[in-house]
């Protein structure tokens, strides 16, 4: 990976918080966003002929998109690789792996297993954070049980599941400052509602998922702090038209924003569409929930302690069946989103960056085109297939 160069992209399609810039211009150096524009003001023979900086990197964008890069807060590895066992070197490979789709900050997500193994999952995270994290940014760790529903496991070993321990989350948040940023429960699960207001007084986004919480069950953890759900339509009660249960408690509920897979296996693409429609362009977040067999091909894999069989891209347990997280990438997501659900580019740029970037409180550093921010930063030509990625102003890909 070579190291932080100026750049400047033009004759590009920028998508900004703002709306999208045709035939526009951007230029980012020392890591930074320093200008964005049309092209009436971008003369690129000065440029070219270094009076403004005779060290950048200047490219036609041939009418392609530039995007800021996406935030992946639920993804549990990739290229052979699972948050639950990986080291230094697994964790390398995962965020180059997501780095070369896209992602530039994500969330290293755990499966529901035992306090100790968890334990060392936030261990290894924590001591990788403390180094020079070169590809995709880890900025904490997801928490996905496992404190959920027995009836909804999911991909989830339910020999693992518990009900929520406040001792549990006093020791993490103790051991490991900051380092949870999410936690997925069921909120209709005994000691749930103390326990969503501790995760929400911590600081930590209290998430539903893996449950059969009824509707009304819902508003009420969304009283005491809850505002996230985990992959949406999956795992969790149905929508009934006489108990709208979780489903229906996550489509209405503006103080819930939610997550959805979509990579054409998870979710119909019109459920998507709906979702979109009633969760509005600033709360629904583009997901992949990707495991370790994300980047390779068919075959057996594992996904926590549970045998994944992977065929033709889906992948699913080998014992009942059931989804096993996905072998997707942002980019994969966010094309399908576009080309399938019938979503805007901006919209589902503001689902897979900018929506994300709020949920983690890092919208003032990333996760939109803006003078001053990190220059994480995608271009995409006009089929929406990716050719360069910037993290912090490097070049990943």
């Amino acid at each position: 990976m070579s190291g932080i160069r100026a750049v400047y992209l033009y004759n590009v399609n920028v998508v900004t918080p703002d709306g999208v810039i045709e035939n526009g211009w951007i230029h980012f150096a020392e890591g930074l966003i320093e200008e964005i524009g049309s092209g009436s003001s971008f003369d690129d023979s000065k440029h070219r002929t270094g009076t403004t900086d005779e060290q950048a990197e200047v490219i036609d964008g041939r009418k392609g998109w530039v995007l800021p890069g996406f935030i992946d807060v639920h993804v549990h590895g990739g290229y052979g690789y699972d948050f639950m066992d990986a080291d230094s070197a697994g964790l390398d490979a995962i965020t180059r792996f997501h780095a070369q789709h896209g992602t530039a900050t994500m969330l290293a997500t755990t499966v529901t297993a035992s306090k100790s193994d968890i334990d060392q999952v936030l261990d290894r995270v924590s001591q990788y954070r403390e180094t020079d994290m070169p590809y995709a940014q880890l900025n904490g760790v997801h928490l996905e049980g496992p404190f959920i529903s027995a009836k909804w496991p999911g991909a989830q070993n339910p020999q693992h599941i518990t009900e929520p321990q406040l001792a549990w989350l006093e020791d993490w948040t103790q051991r490991f400052p900051e380092l949870v940023r999410m936690q997925t429960l069921a909120p209709e699960t005994e000691g749930a509602l103390p326990y969503i207001e501790a995760l929400t007084s911590k600081g930590i986004v209290a998430a539903l998922g893996h449950t059969d919480a009824t509707y009304e069950q819902v508003q009420l953890a969304v009283q005491h702090g809850l505002s996230h759900a985990v992959h949406s339509f999956n795992a969790m009660r149905g929508l009934h038209h006489r108990e709208p249960g979780t489903v229906g408690a996550v489509m209405s509920n503006p103080a819930i924003m939610a997550e959805i897979i979509a990579d054409g296996h998870h979710v119909h693409p019109v459920c998507i569409s709906l979702l979109a429609k009633v969760k509005g362009p600033d709360n629904l977040v583009l997901i992949t929930d990707a495991m370790s067999a994300a980047g390779l091909g068919n075959g057996d894999y594992q996904l926590g302690d549970l045998d994944v069989v992977v065929q033709d891209g889906v992948a699913r347990l080998k014992e009942g069946d059931s989804l096993a997280g996905s072998t997707l990438t942002m980019i994969e997501a966010f094309r399908y989103a576009v080309q399938k659900a019938g979503l805007s580019v901006e919209h589902a740029s503001r689902m897979a960056s900018g929506n994300p970037a709020r949920r983690l409180g890092i919208d003032q550093i990333t996760g939109a085109l803006h003078p001053g921010k990190q220059a994480d930063i995608l271009l995409l030509n006009e089929q929406l297939e990716l050719e360069r990625v910037w993290i912090q102003g490097r070049v990943i890909l």
